[in-house]
Parts: structure tokens; sequence; C-alpha cells
């Protein structure tokens, strides 16, 4: 009898670990499965924050980054906020010069300008809003992108490319390529924010906050998932061009789980000729495929 438990127990230490692999494998042939139905190139990463169980699906890929860089860029004013260089209550004066015509809920508020602007306020429309007049006033404030990407470079991210303002974005279709990151090393920038590796614990509520109050991409990461699923996260969409090309159709960020763990999900649609639809489809397929087996 003896034998035959230490049999079974001998069994059972070779199996669990053999149907968990075979079950992250069935996801991976999921996402691979929907990424195939996209006329582009699609590039995932998925972590399971307390598990650490992770996959990647053209993780290492450098795809393009559009708005998804306002986390990046948040994330390097309030390590300023916390080094004491800036405050959260600080004002800033915006001039019309500074309102350029873009996408700004800021702009439709402040058409003229003259108006002293908080950097909280200012995060909470770049972030929140994805208002690209607040990142590039924000963008001002550090010094520009490169004090974006030295940061990256300081938290020993070297998979995200920030070197364009929108403002540079706008005025040249080939500079939002110079805006890249791979989809592995966001979700390893999402993780150490979520430990709390980056920012002061006030700090990291409140941009937590900001990413949960997102208003963009309503049918991307949360499209498929169950109402009320809690997800904080940063879109990042480029324009189409003549020839029906889009850059970037993305959503990157943390979802709370029905089990009230959480995981970190990075998915980039890049260079397709799908409508809009199709590709918010795909990022929505994919998260909810993700959702499912790390509720598990």
């Amino acid at each position: 009898m003896k034998k035959f438990i230490s049999s079974v127990g001998l069994l059972l230490m070779f199996l669990v670990p053999f149907c968990a692999m075979a079950q992250q494998g069935s996801l991976r042939d999921q996402i691979a499965a929907i990424a195939k139905t996209s006329k582009g190139i699609v590039g995932v990463s998925v972590l399971g924050l307390e598990s650490r169980d992770s996959l990647t699906y053209n993780g290492n890929t450098r795809l393009v980054l559009q708005s998804v860089m306002k986390f990046p860029i948040a994330l390097t004013v309030l390590h300023l906020v916390d080094s004491g260089k800036l405050s959260l209550d600080q004002l800033v004066h915006i001039s019309k010069r500074d309102l350029p015509k873009t996408y700004s809920p800021l702009r439709d508020k402040y058409p003229k300008g003259g108006v002293d602007v908080s950097i909280r306020d200012l995060l909470s429309y770049m972030v929140s809003l994805s208002d690209n007049d607040a990142c590039d006033i924000l963008l001002k404030q550090i010094n520009g992108p490169k004090a974006v990407q030295d940061y990256m470079l300081h938290l020993g991210i070297r998979g995200i490319a920030i070197r364009a303002s929108e403002a540079d974005m706008a005025s040249s279709w080939e500079l939002q390529y110079t805006n890249w990151c791979k989809p592995l090393e966001m979700n390893i920038l999402l993780d150490i924010f979520y430990k709390g590796d980056v920012l002061s614990k006030a700090n990291t509520a409140f941009l937590n906050k900001l990413l949960t109050e997102t208003t963009t991409g309503p049918k991307r990461l949360k499209g498929l998932l169950p109402a009320g699923t809690v997800v904080a996260h940063k879109t990042g969409s480029s324009g189409t061009n003549a020839e029906g090309l889009s850059p970037a159709t993305n959503d990157v960020g943390i979802i709370t789980l029905p089990n009230g763990k959480h995981m970190a999900i990075s998915v980039f649609v890049c260079n397709s000729t799908d409508d809009e639809a199709t590709r918010e489809a795909v990022i929505a397929k994919i998260a909810k495929a993700a959702f499912d087996y790390y509720s598990n």
C-alpha cells in the first residue's frame, strides 16, 4: 500500500506541472489563433502578478507605442514629484500657444489658454483622457522625452524608446515609429509599478486611480470582460493613412481577476490594414482568453 501511495504521489508530481504547461500551451494557441486573424503584427505579453505565470507572443518585437507612452511619462513626472523636484499642486501657466489643434479635452475646455492648471490635473488629463496637449505640456516641465528615456534606463527598462512628443509625431508620419516598445518590457514596467518599486505608496495609488479612470478604448482590454471588472490601463492609437495602414492600436494594463488576483497584459496591434472594430476585437478577444485562464 505504501508503495502504491508513493507511486501515485510521484505520478502527481509529474502530472501537475504537465497539466499547467498544457493549459498555458492552450492559452498560447488561442492567442496565436486570434493574432493570425489580424492583417498586421500582434504583440502580446501576459503575467500573473501573484502567480508569476507568464507568456508572450511576439513579446520581443519592437512595436509602435503611440499614447501608451503616457504611462511611462506619468511615471517619470511622479518620480520627480517623489524626488521633490515637482509638486502635484504646482500650477503651470498655459497659453494658447500650448494648445495646438489635436485631441485635447484640455484645449476644448480652455480654447484661448490663459489659465493655470496643476500638475495633478494635467496628469489626469494626460492619463485618464489621453490628452495630447496635456502630455506635451508635462513633457516641457521635465525637459522633454529624453528625461523619460533616461528614467526608463534608470529602471533597467531597455525595451521602451520615447524620443518624440505628440507635436513631433503630428508633424511627421514617420516620427511615430521612433517611439516603440517591446510588449514584454511594457509588462515588466507594469509589474514593477504594481509592486510599488517605482513610486511612493501615495503616488502609486494616485496613478493606479488615473489608469482605472481611463475613458479611451472601452472595446479593447475591457471589451469582452464581465461588467464591473477593474482595469487600470492605458491605450494608444495612431491615425490611418491613405493606404489604410494603422501603425498602432494598443492597450496595456492591470486587470483585477474574480479570484482577487491580478494580471498584467500588454497587447499591441501594429501596422494593420484591418478596420478599427477588427483591431479592437483582436485585443478584446486576447484579453478575454487570458482573463479566463488566469481566473482559474
